[in-house]
């Protein structure tokens, strides 16, 4: 298949999965395996992750794709980097600006993140082979991305970007409420 096929394919599976990840706990009733790589909250992290979830999961697909090709690693460590750094920088300066969140550019930020993710991705696989050390060092950067990702997961810092805004509490415990509520039905 094509980088152009390959590229749309990727940012409407990335988006229809992230769009649902934002869902999928609640759907489930609260269900801590799934909320390990769906949306638990209304943090700004949860809105990372459920751009870096469907990203990993294609990994495995583009893994088979690309994997052979030697800048492979180093591309897909650094389309998921763009997500992480994009989404806030974005989320963050227009606040400043409107002091106010405004649903249809935080949904646009998502989408936004994705292309420009997958634009980096298949800009860098294209490229002349980056030297070995720089490969590794991606592989390497990969695993510690996710034990990071999984990490933040399991025990958000105590810091904005964790901090939900309607509850004021950090991952799972954001909305103990409802999974009280959840279990007495």
């Amino acid at each position: 298949m094509n980088d152009v096929l390959n590229f749309w394919l990727s940012i409407i599976t990335i988006s229809i999965i992230g769009t649902l990840a934002h869902f999928l706990y609640e759907w489930s009733h609260h269900n801590r395996i799934l909320g390990l790589f769906t949306a638990v909250n209304e943090s700004t992290w949860e809105h990372i992750k459920i751009a870096i979830t469907p990203s990993l999961l294609w990994a495995i697909y583009d893994g088979f794709s690309y994997g052979y090709f030697p800048n492979y690693f180093c591309a897909k460590l650094l389309s998921l980097i763009i997500l992480v750094i994009f989404i806030p920088c974005v989320f963050y300066t227009y606040q400043r600006i409107s002091s106010k969140p405004v649903v249809f550019v935080d949904i646009a930020t998502f989408y936004v993140a994705i292309i420009l993710s997958q634009l980096t991705f298949y800009g860098i696989i294209n490229i002349s082979p980056m030297p070995y050390f720089i490969q590794f060092l991606s592989c390497i950067g990969l695993f510690i991305f996710f034990g990071c990702y999984m990490t933040l997961t399991l025990a958000p810092v105590k810091s904005i970007i964790f901090k939900d805004p309607i509850t004021g509490k950090y991952g799972f415990r954001a909305h103990t409420h409802l999974i009280k509520k959840a279990k007495k039905k």
